[in-house]
């Protein structure tokens, strides 16, 4: 399905990094290509993977079939306006950039034609960097049953990967896309608890990062509901119970829908003003 296809990738920063030393894996070099404004960036990129590199999008999106629009979503105008004129019919286009939407994306690249394109919307997150990661795909209009595959192939060397509308891709990057630093945030606090009761901060460090990961496993693995891994862990009158009084009393489950929903809020409105409809744009997630 990819063997014999050229991959572009505009950008060249830890997402695609992370894609390209999977795919790399059974792609040949000389069929993968990155673009890239950094000259270390290029550098290193072509040292480890022997890949293609090149400092002009247009260069690249002349030579392939697959363009993986790997950058901000506060460029992406640029972006695609310098290629609009190079992308054919046959190009299929994957984007990473966190809110803007296929239609937006379409409407930058057609300009004053009627000319369909292929556009898949990803959102992968920052677990990719070690193979960990889990992609929602969103597929458009005008793309094909193989194209939805490739997409699917491409994203599921760095982990999982999921369908999804297009019209729940905001609430994806509330949830997955900004997800791991809620992790970290909480990796972070229970680090600090082990320490103030007394724990050095590398065991507590220790302890606190294999409880997630095994905690995660356990999940993925048994297939049973959040809830009754929780009662497994929970007895009568026990330690567990009253840590969880105490974080049911500080509104830890009311605190973390709030941050999901804040985070989805923001991508939506990144989607307004990405491409300066309304603003300057002050982040990607």
């Amino acid at each position: 399905m990819l063997k014999n296809k050229k991959l572009g990738f505009i950008g060249g920063g830890n997402m695609a990094k992370a894609l390209i030393k999977g795919l790399a894996s059974f792609i040949e070099p000389k069929n993968i290509f990155v673009s890239e404004p950094s000259k270390s960036k290029r550098d290193a990129l072509h040292a480890e993977y022997k890949i293609k590199v090149t400092a002009d999008n247009s260069e690249l999106t002349k030579n392939c079939d697959i363009i993986i629009l790997a950058v901000k979503p506060q460029i992406l105008k640029d972006v695609l306006a310098e290629i609009r004129s190079l992308v054919k019919g046959d190009k299929l286009i994957v984007s990473v950039a966190a809110g803007v939407s296929i239609s937006i994306m379409d409407e930058e690249l057609r300009g004053d034609t009627n000319n369909k394109f292929s556009i898949v919307r990803t959102m992968p997150n920052t677990p990719a960097l070690v193979q960990e990661g889990v992609t929602a795909i969103a597929s458009g209009e005008h793309v094909s049953k193989e194209d939805v595959e490739i997409a699917h192939r491409i994203f599921e060397v760095v982990g999982l990967t999921v369908n999804v509308e297009e019209d729940h891709m905001d609430a994806v990057t509330g949830l997955s896309g900004s997800g791991p630093a809620y992790i970290f945030m909480l990796l972070e606090a229970l680090s600090d608890a082990g320490v103030k009761m007394g724990l050095s901060r590398n065991i507590a460090n220790t302890l606190t990062i294999q409880t997630v990961l095994g905690a995660a496993k356990l999940a993925r693995e048994s297939g049973k509901h959040p809830g009754e891994l929780k009662d497994m862990v929970t007895s009568p009158a026990g330690t567990t119970i009253a840590g969880l009084h105490a974080l049911e009393e500080g509104g830890l489950r009311t605190t973390m829908m709030n941050a999901v929903e804040a985070a989805t809020l923001r991508s939506r409105e990144l989607g307004q003003i990405a491409l300066n409809k309304k603003g300057p744009v002050r982040g990607d997630k």
